[in-house]
């Protein structure tokens, strides 16, 4: 690991002026379950470390005056586990802080840390880059080691998947994210804090080296019913080959609204209102759910050794959709 200095501000406001203006000035410390395996493995050495872990103003989970809930971004995933109204009314955010079972990473992991880490994509980790380019340009995973890669989204280009747990559950809840710098606060959705990249210097985020990502907001759940359903190699600790995260209103027997994403898929959580479509208006029946879930699949371009993912991706969704039925 390459030297470093170290910034433990007392309030939000001095996090923030202890960051730069590029990602190199400044990193910022949370759980630190990515950032130190990043650091140590030398893919990012910032000049300054800035530990923001014990700001009162990123932590606590509470109703919104709106009947929403509100989390801090510095919350640990283990909280989540624990609070029950959160569970009770947000179950598709809580599975998937359940498929997490390593009780290290519950105990130092964050809600704000899980949605800002970096992509597990081994060229990344291993030098590459972020998008897995060789030296003249072309990219490495097409014909390399891809069967954790993309199958949606990619555009031949950017092969990488969302490492982010609670992504997909998020932009499925339709959920708010909000964003301080000195200048100011900011709020964005859920769907467009994730973002695909355009060349290797960019972030899969929406937030710039000055910004920390503060609270989570949840609309109204009341109304709703959602789950999430993960497909996993092993059950101790790792990352999902491929999740579904659903939020469905019913209208009768009928959806009158849903609001569907999958995650590990593509290289940010993939909303898929072709799913939404296919469901909306229909029973929630095994054929109906059978029917979105190819729906959500059906643009999928996989890659030499990845393309088993589309019939998982096809499983979590039926099985997720299934589930929120209850």
């Amino acid at each position: 690991m390459k030297a470093f200095s170290y910034s433990n501000p007392k309030n939000l406001k001095e996090a923030l002026a202890s960051l730069g203006n590029s990602w190199d000035d400044a990193a910022i410390l949370a759980g630190g379950t990515d950032l130190i395996s990043l650091m140590k493995q030398e893919v990012y050495a910032p000049k300054t470390v800035v530990n923001i872990k014990g700001l009162k103003e990123l932590k606590g989970m509470e109703r919104t005056s709106d009947g929403g809930f509100r989390i801090g971004a510095a919350v640990t995933i283990d909280e989540l586990v624990k609070n029950r109204m959160l569970g009770e009314e947000f179950p598709a955010l809580r599975a998937a802080a359940l498929g997490i079972t390593s009780p290290q990473m519950r105990n130092m992991g964050t809600l704000g840390g899980d949605l800002c880490q970096r992509p597990r994509c081994w060229y990344y980790r291993n030098g590459f880059g972020l998008l897995a380019t060789s030296a003249d340009g072309k990219s490495l995973v097409p014909d390399g080691e891809n069967e954790y890669h993309a199958i949606l989204g990619h555009a031949n280009k950017v092969f990488f998947v969302s490492a982010s747990s609670f992504g997909p559950a998020l932009v499925a809840y339709g959920a708010k994210l909000k964003i301080a710098s000195a200048s100011g606060v900011r709020e964005v959705s859920a769907e467009d804090f994730f973002r695909v990249p355009a060349s290797g210097t960019e972030r899969e985020v929406d937030l710039k080296p000055n910004e920390i990502l503060t609270e989570i907001l949840l609309p109204v759940a009341r109304g709703s019913r959602s789950a999430t359903y993960e497909v996993r190699q092993r059950e101790a600790f790792d990352w999902p080959l491929a999740t579904a995260s659903v939020m469905v209103k019913m209208s009768g027997a009928n959806v009158s609204e849903a609001r569907i994403a999958l995650g590990h898929v593509a290289p940010k959580p993939w909303r898929s209102k072709e799913a939404e479509a296919a469901i909306t208006g229909k029973p929630l029946t095994e054929a109906n759910a059978e029917s979105a879930a190819a729906a959500a699949v059906a643009a999928a371009s996989p890659l030499s050794k990845n393309a088993y993912k589309v019939q998982l991706a096809k499983a979590a969704l039926k099985r997720a959709l299934l589930a929120a039925k209850g």
